[in-house]
């Protein structure tokens, strides 16, 4: 039997993907570390990613370097997180409990969408290969610019707020669903 809210109304979950469903804060910071190595900036630790991380994502770095990157900076960094970050987050597992969570919500009757920053192109293989991509009716990642780039639309636009509940690891993952910073099917 799905959960219903007070009034009657079965509630919808939307997920966030990284650090939430996928384990991947390892690959984040390796990754954020391969860009720095690359510019000549010094690594960062788990602690102070977490501390500054925010979307969009060239704020994150703003509050990591004390001033904005450059253009040639940016688009080194963000090239450079994406070639390391891909590579590594093949073999990222699941949070524990995870897979099993998501079939029991689905075999209970209750319905599940997942949001992320990720390219939309890039995380419906990995949902696949995690064997849960059947669990949610609609999966939105990022499509046009990275960095938290604007997307057409989200699928939190299209549920009421009292029908739905987002589940994320951060704000920054809520402050990027209101601004509409997700798009796909």
């Amino acid at each position: 039997m799905a959960q219903v809210t007070g009034d009657g109304l079965s509630v919808h979950i939307v997920w966030d993907w990284n650090g939430t469903l996928l384990c991947d804060i390892g690959a984040v910071v390796e990754a954020t570390n391969a860009a720095f190595d690359e510019l000549g900036l010094p690594t960062i630790t788990l602690e102070r990613y977490r501390e500054l991380y925010c979307v969009p994502v060239p704020r994150f770095y703003e509050r990591l370097l004390g001033r904005a990157p450059t253009a040639e900076e940016w688009a080194v960094m963000d090239e450079t997180f994406h070639r390391h970050y891909w590579r590594a987050a093949e073999g990222v597992p699941l949070e524990e409990g995870a897979a099993e969570m998501l079939a029991a919500r689905q075999a209970a009757g209750h319905t599940q969408s997942l949001c992320s920053l990720a390219p939309h192109d890039r995380l419906l293989p990995l949902l696949r290969t995690h064997g849960i991509a059947e669990r949610f009716v609609r999966v939105d990642g990022a499509t046009g610019p990275t960095g938290g780039g604007r997307g057409g639309t989200q699928s939190l636009c299209s549920l009421a707020p009292h029908e739905t509940h987002g589940i994320a690891d951060g704000a920054g993952t809520v402050a990027a669903a209101r601004q509409g910073r997700w798009s796909g099917t």
